[in-house]
């Protein structure tokens, strides 16, 4: 549809407003725009133009664009061959194109500018000249490379967070996102586990149940956190504390849920130590009541009896029976003082120490107990050069003859006692013995420490319970790993001298 004119006048007259409005309306724009010839003279530029290119307009008009355009010296050559082909493209096939490219102000302020290309042509279809039609993105792409370097700064510090694992599943339970530590903990990479089903990742006693109603939980109410158990790809069962949330689509709507777990493994160890110790400390004081109590009557039976047989008229069947009485008297005293043994809280008396030269000097003494007489090696796997510890020598020949008393118990067949010491996390040296023998029973394993608690027929269930009370008082720990038919492994770490205890 053409535009028509009451008169050619009054046409005319509205031609030069109109042309006069459009120049006004190109000068004023905000973005830069110049027009030039089929052989690449500009022939009109705006004001926009003239101010990022930093010459008058007098200096631009017929002149070629491209030397225009680039004419300063820091501008580089690929940027000038890349808007020559684009022009050279929309001369050759007249048509309109859209590319970005750079241009250094008088300031040599770089800006990034996309330029709209577009053909003129006359009536009959031949190419009269160019249109461009610049506009200056350079904020908007210094806000896309900040943004950019938010994400990779985000994903920097997801990756770095290793003692929480988050990944995220869809409505049917497959898991969509695995990242944030998740690898470290599981132990599965990312392609092997992606878009598998999340009871992959959870302890079997939780799929069924525990599993559902927690994502039943988050659907109602929007989140949950408990404690439970992971399995790793090595099929290992491990605690942690676990938050459940919605995950919301950019609708809105419901899409699956996010999880944001934390190996609690150290601290249900700590948890079981501090429980450890208020048991033992409840016990200690009931033992010394106990044995301040079997002390009176013993000491009376014993004082009888030495008086009695300090009477040089009595039979032969009396004075044995005497003896009887004695020598079972000085069991009790014995187990008595085994007793306050446990219970008495006496301080190591310190000095520095090598640990090996300790545990060597201290082998040859097995052989003063009644061990059993099948064959039995012991491997020594020493680090040379562990920094010094500092401890009671004799309190701790007493744990580790301990330890290799019930090694060499629980192998009744023969095998192999490995003590091997090494460096733990610079500050603490760490001692581990080690038997091939029948192992222990994960139920007992949880009792082992405790006082009184035996699996041997003549056992009085001291022995460990000293043994841990030395460690603790050394400021060190103690801990065992078994498995049944395979051995038992203790271990102990002992802090070095320069070690600040907190």
């Amino acid at each position: 549809m053409s535009v028509r004119f009451r008169s050619p006048a009054y046409k005319d007259k509205m031609s030069i407003s109109i042309q006069k409005s459009a120049y006004d309306i190109i000068n004023r724009a905000n973005s830069l725009i110049f027009y030039c010839d089929c052989a690449g003279k500009i022939l009109m530029c705006n004001k926009k133009f003239e101010e990022i290119i930093g010459l008058p307009g007098n200096s631009i008009l017929g002149q070629d664009c491209l030397k225009v355009i680039y004419h300063r010296i820091l501008s580089a050559p690929g940027k000038e061959k890349l808007f020559k082909a684009m022009l050279d493209d929309a001369v050759k096939y007249k048509r309109p194109s859209n590319f970005e490219g750079v241009l250094t102000d008088g300031k040599s302020d770089d800006h990034i500018i996309c330029w709209g290309m577009s053909p003129i042509l006359t009536k009959e279809g031949d190419l009269e000249g160019v249109l461009f039609l610049g506009n200056d993105i350079t904020i908007s792409k210094e806000r896309e490379v900040s943004l950019k370097n938010i994400d990779e700064t985000l994903k920097n510090i997801f990756l770095s967070i290793k003692e929480y694992a988050l990944y995220a599943i869809n409505l049917e339970g497959n898991i969509t996102y695995y990242g944030m530590g998740s690898e470290d903990m599981f132990g599965w990479q990312r392609d092997e586990i992606i878009f598998k089903h999340i009871s992959a990742l959870h302890a079997y006693d939780d799929i069924a149940y525990r599993l559902s109603f927690i994502l039943e939980q988050v659907k109602n109410f929007g989140r949950y956190e408990l404690e439970s158990y992971f399995i790793n790809k090595a099929g290992q069962s491990f605690p942690v504390n676990l938050i459940v949330t919605r995950f919301i689509d950019t609708n809105g709507d419901m899409a699956g849920y996010i999880f944001m777990a934390k190996d609690i493994t150290e601290k249900r160890e700590l948890e079981y130590q501090i429980f450890q110790s208020e048991k033992l400390a409840a016990v200690g004081q009931l033992v010394a009541g106990i044995a301040h109590e079997i002390n009176n009557p013993v000491f009376v039976i014993s004082g009888r009896a030495d008086m009695m047989l300090s009477n040089k008229s009595l039979n032969k069947k009396i004075r044995a029976d005497l003896k009887i009485i004695n020598t079972q008297v000085e069991q009790i005293r014995k187990l008595v003082d085994r007793f306050l043994t446990f219970t008495r809280k006496t301080s190591p008396i310190q000095e520095e120490l090598d640990i090996n030269k300790v545990i060597k000097n201290l082998l040859p003494l097995l052989t003063y107990h009644k061990l059993p007489s099948h064959e039995i090696k012991v491997v020594k796997l020493f680090t040379e050069g562990l920094p010094k510890i500092k401890g009671d020598i004799h309190q701790l020949q007493e744990v580790f003859v301990n330890l290799l008393i019930n090694a060499y118990q629980a192998m009744p067949q023969g095998g192999v006692i490995n003590i091997k010491t090494s460096l733990f996390s610079d500050e603490y040296t760490q001692i581990a013995i080690s038997d091939t023998g029948c192992g222990i029973p994960t139920n007992v394993l949880k009792n082992l420490f405790m006082p009184f608690f035996s699996t041997k027929k003549e056992g009085t269930g001291l022995g460990l319970s000293i043994c841990y009370n030395i460690i603790k008082n050394h400021n060190g720990s103690i801990s065992v790993e078994s498995q049944v038919g395979k051995g038992t492994t203790f271990i102990i770490k002992l802090p070095h001298v320069n070690k600040v205890v907190r």
